[in-house]
């Protein structure tokens, strides 16, 4: 099944599509890149990716958010050219043993099939990065989210870096400040911060990324005194203060955690934004005024995390002779 916004003639399940393609349609995209970039050399590309992406999440729905994540993570290292994707080599050490990757980034298996029936499809063609941006929109989507155009074109990286990956991503440990400083170093702003956040709407956190605000929050043995009394009690019994539930995962959104929605700022609203980088949005003022408006107003954040999504893809692209479209994803050609 193929979505077009010309050609509207599709089954209930895309049935909010058009209303998107209407809102989205503008050309806020990069110039180098082009709507209909893979038109006439790979046409079923849209289709090819929507499947894999939909067989994936109809055998483990984590993934929708393993995918978004993996696009979150690929384009703040260096920006969007797939080093993400890349296996360690002789040449360089590679993003997947970096910290915030090691033992949590997942989905690469979903992209690699994908990519193998592109390259059927047409070979040489399509870079990994693109199939990976048009994944993470399909999964929003097919999770319940916005649809939005994506504009294509990019190639693909030729080396990738751990070293960047521990130092670009943002972590659930870092202040609200050095967030949003890494936002804006990547063109970002402060609403970004919020809207891609918002992303948390869906998928799960391990516990010793939020076990602190649990059991020692001031390094006294007590807890987040913000964090809903209630919460804490479920977090506790789900995540106890030993090392062997380091591992041991809670919904980012336990409200609901496999679809994509506006919950996830009715949480923070309510002090029960899991991660303390989440919650910390209600401790500025201008984060805090767009957490209220979009718990308010989903149909906005829905609007809205299409065009962050749209500029975070832009980030760092590279394009026309630059990069190469590699063959498989997880290696340099």
């Amino acid at each position: 099944m193929t979505i077009d916004c010309k050609n509207m003639n599709q089954s209930a399940a895309f049935s909010a599509i058009p209303f998107f393609c209407l809102l989205f349609l503008v050309s806020f995209g990069n110039s180098q890149l082009d709507y209909k970039y893979y038109d006439a050399t790979c046409p079923n590309l849209a289709k090819i990716v929507r499947y894999g992406v939909w067989s994936a999440i109809a055998n483990e729905t984590r993934l929708a958010a393993s995918l978004l994540r993996l696009h979150f993570h690929d384009c703040f290292v260096n920006g969007c050219e797939g080093s993400i994707l890349l296996d360690a080599s002789s040449n360089f050490t590679g993003e997947k043993n970096a910290f915030p990757n090691r033992n949590s980034a997942r989905g690469f298996e979903v992209i690699d099939a994908i990519k193998d029936n592109v390259e059927k499809a047409c070979p040489s063609i399509v870079s990994c990065t693109d199939i990976l941006t048009l994944a993470s929109r399909d999964a929003v989507f097919l999770a319940g989210g916005p649809f939005w155009p994506v504009p294509l074109g990019r190639r693909d990286g030729l080396t990738a870096t751990e070293t960047a990956a521990n130092t670009n991503l943002p972590s659930p440990f870092e202040p609200l400040e050095n967030i949003t400083a890494k936002f804006i170093s990547k063109g970002l702003d402060v609403k970004d911060v919020v809207v891609l956040s918002g992303a948390h709407t869906i998928g799960f956190a391990q516990c010793s990324t939020f076990k602190q605000r649990l059991f020692n929050f001031d390094g006294a043995g007590n807890p987040d005194p913000i964090l809903d009394a209630s919460l804490l009690g479920s977090l506790r019994n789900m995540c106890p203060n030993q090392d062997d539930s380091d591992s041991k995962l809670a919904p980012l959104d336990a409200a609901t955690s496999s679809k994509f929605d506006s919950s996830y700022f009715n949480s923070l609203v309510n002090n029960s934004g899991l991660l303390q980088s989440d919650q910390a949005l209600m401790s500025d003022n201008k984060t805090a005024a767009l957490v209220s408006l979009y718990s308010k107003l989903p149909f906005l954040f829905s609007k809205d995390f299409g065009k962050s999504m749209v500029k975070m893809s832009n980030i760092g692209i590279l394009t026309g002779q630059n990069g190469e479209i590699r063959k498989n994803c997880r290696l340099v050609n």
